[in-house]
């Protein structure tokens, strides 16, 4: 595999011991750079490996239905796992330390552990490297061209990350490579994972959520081969809610179950070509990467000290100006507001996990509007957002409500009331664009709909 997919953490000199790969952001035992540099690894020193996973009960705003999600994906990861002779640890607590203490008491000799730019996973690293004095070595497996190797700044907006993706790409967008069977077993036999256990210690604090969508790596592939077939063809129609042509993929990319380097490759052998393909590939290859650049770059991602220069400036210039309405977070959470297809939009999140990407610059145009400040509009989007979105708690969900309300990755439009120069979205205009009505009645009772 190529070496520049690797970051080192912790440049120590290396131990015989077996290799660790914890696995924290890309929860798969396919086309996962991570673990297959732990496994060649392994196999160049004659050692074990096992991948370690650790249960954050508190971590950001997941609540028990993330939480299900993801440990019942695991169980298939699990097996696919010993299926290759690859152990698996499943730990609780607080994760860099509950590592840092399973490296130490079973003899570890490399920690190799995913990329994230989240500052609660770069958190998670600073406590295990404070803690163990073990080399430990990060795998970029989410991005296809390493966030870390594209840029080493904040790029300004997608055109200008674009072309260094695009002269990349021939480098990274390469086929995983297949190993047998991991041949030197760990030392005893590692117990059954209880995931029981697990899941008594995560917050029952959110009804169940009719989620529509089935977790685990096969799942995912299965997800992709259907849009590939099925709504690839007529992704034009993306912007329409009324049209089911998107990916659905949203779910198994934040959580690794689907590595969107698999997606590329697949969709670049499917056959098809054209707009639809370019436009499919652009918001899986450069958004994406685009989002996590965005959040390695800018500690303050999820404030308005992330913003730019311009957006700052024109927000304050209109922090007087009269709202049309202002909205609790309460009141915005149970989709209380005059504005049905706002309501509409958040009752299919609450309802489903999911919104459509359309309607989610619209949902986080609006809350701005009907907040007392730039600063609350952003908080509560990021609030409802990362409770209630299956995909919340990522980088693109940051940077998409940076883009809405901050002018993030965006430029200065007409100036107006509230928004200043911020990209402006309203009624009128969604109207314009497909069946609002038709949206409406899909997720509210007509004795629900209010007239705007």
């Amino acid at each position: 595999m190529n070496p520049r997919r690797v970051h080192i953490l912790k440049d120590v000199p290396a131990t015989r011991g077996p290799v660790l790969y914890w696995m924290h952001r890309d929860f798969r035992a396919r086309d996962n750079w991570g673990l297959t540099y732990a496994r060649l690894q392994a196999l160049r020193t004659g050692q074990p490996v096992a991948v370690i996973f650790c249960l954050a009960p508190e971590f950001a705003d997941a609540t028990a239905v993330h939480f299900n999600f993801l440990l019942d994906g695991l169980t298939q990861t699990v097996h696919a796992l010993r299926q290759q002779n690859i152990s698996f640890f499943a730990l609780t607590g607080s994760p860099g330390l509950e590592i840092a203490s399973f490296a130490r008491k079973h003899g570890a000799g490399l920690v190799v552990t995913d990329f994230d730019p989240l500052r609660v996973k770069r958190r998670w690293h600073e406590d295990l490297l404070s803690a163990c004095e073990l080399p430990v070595h990060e795998v970029d497996s989410r991005n296809i061209v390493p966030a870390r190797v594209v840029s080493d700044r904040r790029e300004f907006m997608a055109r200008t990350i674009r072309p260094k993706i695009k002269r990349l790409l021939l480098e990274f967008l390469d086929e995983f490579p297949e190993l047998p069977a991991h041949p030197h077993d760990w030392p005893t036999a590692p117990p059954e994972p209880d995931f029981p256990v697990l899941r008594s210690k995560i917050r029952n604090d959110a009804p169940r959520q009719n989620l529509l969508v089935e977790p685990g790596e096969q799942a995912g592939q299965a997800v992709l081969h259907n849009f590939l077939k099925s709504r690839l063809p007529l992704y034009a129609k993306r912007n329409d809610p009324n049209q089911d042509v998107c990916s659905n993929l949203s779910a198994y990319l934040h959580f690794g179950m689907l590595s969107a380097q698999r997606a590329a490759l697949e969709t670049q052998s499917c056959g098809l070509a054209g707009e639809h393909v370019d436009s499919f590939l652009d918001e899986l290859i450069v958004r994406r990467e685009l989002s996590d650049n965005f959040c390695l770059h800018t500690q303050s991602y999820d404030t308005e000290d992330g913003f730019p220069a311009w957006a700052r400036e024109s927000l304050h210039k209109h922090r007087n100006d009269p709202r049309p309405v202002i909205y609790s977070p309460e009141e915005l959470e149970k989709a209380g507001t005059h504005d049905p297809l706002w309501n509409a939009a958040q009752t299919q999140m609450l309802r489903s996990g999911k919104m459509h990407g359309y309607l989610r610059m619209y949902w986080a145009k609006k809350i701005l509007e009907w907040s007392p400040s730039p600063a609350e509009a952003l908080r509560t989007a990021i609030l409802l957002n990362d409770r209630y979105s299956l995909d919340g708690r990522d980088s693109n969900g940051y940077t998409g409500i940076a883009w809405s309300i901050g002018g993030v990755h965006d430029r200065g439009w007409t100036e107006r009331p509230i928004f200043g120069k911020i990209r402006f979205m309203n009624y009128a205009g969604a109207r314009r664009k497909f069946d609002v009505d038709q949206y409406v009645r899909t997720w509210i009772a007509p004795q629900d709909d209010a007239s705007i």
